[in-house]
């Protein structure tokens, strides 16, 4: 998809005719992060699932992103050739999720239903343990890369021969983008102030796992219940930065819950959920 940035990488999945729902990926990952959640989004919506412009995958920038209004401007861009003429659905994770936010507030009438995810940034600062750690995956090194990958998603890492599988494809993709693609350099996210996070459009939805590394999910829950008791707060167990991976099924519930054709006597449902088995 063309854009003033460059051209957009985009997988489409579902009925044309559906309602459109756009999904951002996390820094460092790409379109494919999705691939747990879109068989059943896709049944009900014409999900497209987006490369970043500014980050590894198949997009092409033609133009760097400095500021988060280049991002909004992009993803207006984008969305309104995926959407022509209608609201769209959005959501995303960590990064992307933070995308989201900013052009929630930029273009709250575009949207259907906003889901932040994991959010970085946006309710918290991003904590010094993450931003150490990261600073080390600059290097195009295996060791560095499932270091920081092995703390970030340690649900994943002490989990079933599946999960454990599910992170070493995501340690090695994660090292071969660090050494095969030129180093980028992300706007660093920041932090809504209290009007702005009351300002989100309704419905929003913000997803946490118990177990976050990259912010206190505790204080961010605290905060949002303080300063903007409108958006829907999901306090997800058993789950950190890896929560859609490791309750890849119960967010997928949530979201079309949130974005439609869910369970709604499920999908309503906040606070704290029964931890997985097995």
């Amino acid at each position: 998809m063309p854009t003033s940035y460059g051209s957009t990488f985009v997988r489409g999945s579902g009925p044309v005719d559906a309602p459109p729902l756009v999904l951002l990926p996390g820094a460092g990952a790409t379109s494919l992060m999705w691939s747990a959640n879109v068989a059943a989004l896709s049944a009900h919506h014409r999900v497209w699932a987006v490369d970043s412009i500014a980050d590894y995958g198949r997009s092409e920038p033609s133009r760097p992103v400095h500021t988060a209004q280049d991002f909004v401007t992009w993803l207006d861009e984008l969305t309104t050739a995926l959407a022509p003429g209608g609201r769209f659905g959005l959501a995303g994770v960590s990064y992307g999720a933070w995308i989201s936010a900013q052009y929630a507030l930029a273009r709250p009438e575009r949207l259907s239903a906003l889901a932040l995810i994991a959010p970085a940034g946006t309710v918290m600062p991003l904590g010094l343990g993450f931003m150490l750690r990261a600073v080390s995956c600059a290097l195009p090194s295996r060791f560095f890369t499932r270091r920081f990958m092995t703390w970030l998603a340690h649900d994943l890492s002490v989990g079933d021969a599946q999960s454990q599988s599910q992170l070493e494809r995501r340690i090695e993709e994660g090292y071969l983008a660090i050494r095969s693609f030129k180093a980028r350099r992300l706007v660093e996210p920041s932090v809504l102030s209290d009007e702005q996070l009351r300002a989100l459009p309704s419905p929003t939805l913000f997803i946490v796992g118990e177990n976050e590394r990259i912010f206190p999910a505790s204080a961010a829950v605290e905060r949002l219940r303080r300063v903007a008791p409108g958006i829907d707060i999901d306090l997800v167990p058993g789950a950190g930065h890896d929560v859609t991976l490791v309750r890849a099924e119960y967010v997928t519930t949530r979201l079309l819950g949130l974005f439609g054709a869910g369970t709604p006597a499920e999908a309503r449902v906040s606070s704290v959920h029964p931890a997985p088995t097995g």
